[in-house]
């Protein structure tokens, strides 16, 4: 009887350790719908992004470890135009994140003439990112094809808003004006991304953005939890 009991609370406390496992990263994605992004280009970042999520290597990288990731998407543009595309869910299986990714192919632009907006979006990004499960480390991923033309710098949202132990990388979609991209990629280098060792990842257009989506996954979710220097600040370089 006794060893029943003692077998009984083994299987209670094992069950109990598995539902407490840790999750490793909250992983948060923001896509751009302000009115530089049309139609055709909207469909391409969307499905771009659910084809990297459900891309064989970024799958092997969800799965590198017992410790799951916590995903959410949310798309932004104007000051006030967020919406949540994919509210928080743990990634502890293979069916889940395909259904992520599905969930993203099938979603539709909530906006599409509004400005760009980047400190209400990473503010938005913030409040995200508190609601997320408790996990080891966050990140906040932010895509974009045009620099900050609306409301307050990421520079005060980053100082009013919780950004302490967040990470925040970059995707920039780089346009065929070389003069005009080459200031929205040091925009993104010196104003956006911050963080231990948050980077910045390039895409040659909205044809690019499924490889650059899945090249910055594979990286996000396959590099240690805790980058380098604690404490960087924006500017950092991934």
């Amino acid at each position: 009887m006794k060893r029943a009991a003692a077998t009984l609370l083994a299987l209670a406390l094992g069950a109990s350790a598995a539902e407490a496992r840790p999750c490793r990263l909250a992983l948060l994605l923001a896509l751009d719908v302000s009115s530089s992004v049309d139609a055709a280009e909207d469909r391409l970042q969307r499905g771009g992004m659910a084809a990297a999520l459900a891309a064989p290597e970024v799958r092997a990288a969800f799965f590198s470890s017992d410790m799951p990731v916590a995903l959410a998407v949310y798309e932004w543009s104007g000051r006030y135009n967020q919406e949540v595309l994919l509210d928080w869910v743990l990634i502890d299986s293979d069916a889940k994140l395909l259904d992520a990714a599905l969930t993203i192919a099938e979603s539709r632009r909530s906006h599409n003439d509004f400005p760009t907006a980047m400190g209400y979006a990473l503010g938005f990004g913030a409040g995200l990112l508190a609601e997320a499960p408790p996990c080891l480390s966050r990140t906040l991923d932010i895509a974009g094809d045009g620099q900050n033309n609306e409301g307050f710098a990421p520079a005060l949202a980053y100082a009013e808003f919780p950004f302490d132990g967040v990470t925040v990388n970059g995707l920039v979609v780089n346009g065929a004006d070389f003069e005009v991209e080459t200031g929205l990629i040091a925009f993104y280098r010196q104003e956006v991304i911050r963080g231990a060792g948050a980077f910045l990842e390039i895409a040659d257009g909205f044809e690019d953005y499924e490889r650059a989506m899945r090249r910055k996954l594979e990286r996000e979710l396959t590099a240690p939890v805790v980058g380098a220097a604690p404490g960087a600040g924006p500017g950092g370089r991934g």
